[in-house]
């Protein structure tokens, strides 16, 4: 449904994009990560036609983006982050005319705006000035927005940004809805959001796609080693030296304080120390309060991948930075 083929991009000789090749199915959602900087916002400007690549292709439902741009956005979507709204309009004009814009035929018009205004729960201030709408609502009214013409391919860059918690849940259930009728980009800085409503991850450092995966390809991919958390009562300043010194334990960090001693342990892979650790516990008197398997999360892989790559925001190109920069403002 979405298909990218080798997207670079250039700014005044830096590369900010480097062959950047992926495809999301229908009814797929993709989330879509990377540190500032990383070619994220270039990458998403050059798949919605605002900005054209140096090399390399966007397939929009079968119709190539360069060839025939104006069929081809007929199939997308798009959410920014900063939404562009008219201040001066009220709420469910401007959903009208962007349903206009992108070609809903007249008859079909009112249960169009009516039903994304639904979806996307700002019915109530419907009739209401944009310019007096929270930014949170103001992100909800750009969402309306952009489904309206039910494109096949959607891309949301931030969408629960300055939303309130409760919005952000309601937020994430009606993109989990969406994946019915719409092939899904998303672009996030909440890790945990991507792994509540993402089918596939795909992380790109400094314009190159870095991994790719499903959130649980990608732990166990990453998690080269099994971690343990183990839990003590009280303060015990050498626990982290005497759970170090078990064989097959090749790290050990102690977390926390406040009545009990947490410590993290990584072990050689097929090595379980439950046994052991309890034994030495017990030896010392100590009581145990937990001895859990730790699972790497999401934010544990993005920045043990980045640290891998040796990111250094300092030696990213001045024009990607600035380009980009100004692309979120």
């Amino acid at each position: 449904m979405l298909d990218v083929q080798g997207l670079r991009k250039s700014f005044y000789g830096n590369v900010a994009v480097d062959d950047v090749t992926f495809k999301v199915e229908s009814g797929e959602i993709l989330g879509f990560l990377g540190p500032n900087g990383a070619g994220k916002t270039t990458t998403m400007r050059m798949i919605t036609g605002f900005l054209s690549p140096t090399a390399g292709r966007v397939i929009l439902d079968d119709v190539d983006l360069a060839e025939k741009p104006l069929i081809a956005k007929k199939s997308l979507g798009y959410l920014p982050e900063n939404v562009a709204l008219y201040p001066e309009m009220r709420v469910r004009e401007y959903v009208k005319f962007r349903a206009e814009l992108c070609g809903v035929a007249r008859g079909e018009t009112k249960a169009r705006v009516d039903e994304a205004l639904a979806k996307c729960f700002v019915e109530d201030v419907a009739e209401k000035p944009i310019s007096n709408l929270s930014k949170g609502y103001r992100q909800r009214v750009g969402l309306a927005g952009a489904l309206v013409h039910k494109p096949k391919v959607l891309i949301l860059d931030e969408p629960t940004v300055g939303l309130d918690p409760r919005q952000i849940v309601k937020i994430r259930d009606l993109i989990r809805e969406l994946r019915k009728d719409h092939t899904i980009l998303l672009s996030t800085h909440i890790l945990p959001e991507v792994e509540l409503v993402c089918d596939r991850v795909l992380i790109i450092d400094r314009g190159k796609i870095v991994a790719t995966g499903t959130p649980d390809t990608l732990r166990q991919q990453m998690s080269q080693t099994p971690g343990l958390l183990v839990a003590i009562k009280g303060e015990v300043a050498e626990a982290d030296g005497v759970l170090r010194q078990i064989p097959g334990v090749t790290h050990a960090a102690r977390i926390g304080a406040g009545g009990e001693t947490r410590v993290v342990l990584e072990a050689e892979k097929g090595i379980d120390l439950r046994e052991a650790i309890f034994k030495e516990v017990l030896t010392r008197n100590w009581t145990l309060l937990e001895l859990t398997p730790r699972q790497a999360s999401l934010e544990d892989i993005f920045v043990r991948l980045l640290n891998s790559e040796k990111l250094n925001p300092d030696t990213l190109p001045a024009a990607v930075e600035e380009f980009e920069g100004g692309a979120r403002h």
